[in-house]
């Protein structure tokens, strides 16, 4: 079973585990409505699909809002699926992962705007001895001559960074608190504070 829940990123701290500190990033997770259940009879696939996060009527258009009414569900800001999540309930909760459970962390990167290539990719950039003049940040070479007379594509230069889906798996569950919704992951997970995140049971590696 691929079970899941939707979340926020709140910030990071860190907690005491036995006789050792440890960093941990706090998720406010769900609550999270069922909107819709879909099976491999109607569907072709099994699925639940939840929505997470208060929003205005006026701020959705009119397909998603009668798609949230035929179902039942209030406004959303969010909706993503979990497939194969055979979940009895309504409402997905905190509670739904436990103390020490293994899970795979998804979120969006922070936006840094139009960035080179040390910054980006790591470069090491040129040499920055006497004699070396304005190359000291520089790509260097980055295609041919005649052959095959491009550069290639996927070739690391400059240029936008950040803003990707990202997924950092295997992190352990330090601490779930239900009555405040929250769930304690190890380490550091993507995005902002106050950004969108996902969880879900490891898909490799976890216990």
């Amino acid at each position: 079973m691929t079970k899941g829940i939707l979340g926020t990123k709140v910030g990071m701290t860190q907690v005491w585990k036995g006789d050792k500190v440890v960093p941990v990033t706090v998720v406010l997770a769900g609550p999270c409505q069922i909107v819709q259940r879909k099976t491999a009879a109607t569907d072709g696939y099994n699925a639940i699909q939840v929505g997470y996060g208060e929003q205005k009527e006026s701020r959705l258009n009119k397909p998603a809002l009668g798609h949230l009414k035929k179902n039942g569900a209030s406004a959303v800001r969010y909706l993503r699926e979990f497939r194969d999540f055979n979940f009895d309930g309504d409402v997905l909760k905190a509670d739904l992962f436990e103390q020490g459970e293994i899970v795979d962390v998804t979120g969006t990167s922070k936006g840094r705007g139009t960035q080179g290539v040390m910054r980006r990719w790591g470069f090491k950039g040129g040499p920055a001895s006497h004699g070396s003049k304005k190359w000291h940040r520089r790509p260097g070479s980055i295609g041919q001559r005649k052959t095959p007379g491009r550069v290639y594509k996927g070739k690391r230069m400059a240029g936008h960074w950040g803003v990707e889906r990202i997924t950092v798996q295997n992190l352990e569950i330090i601490e779930v608190r239900p009555d405040e919704n929250l769930i304690l992951v190890k380490g550091g997970i993507p995005g902002p504070n106050g950004g969108l995140v996902i969880l879900k049971a490891a898909a490799k590696g976890g216990k």
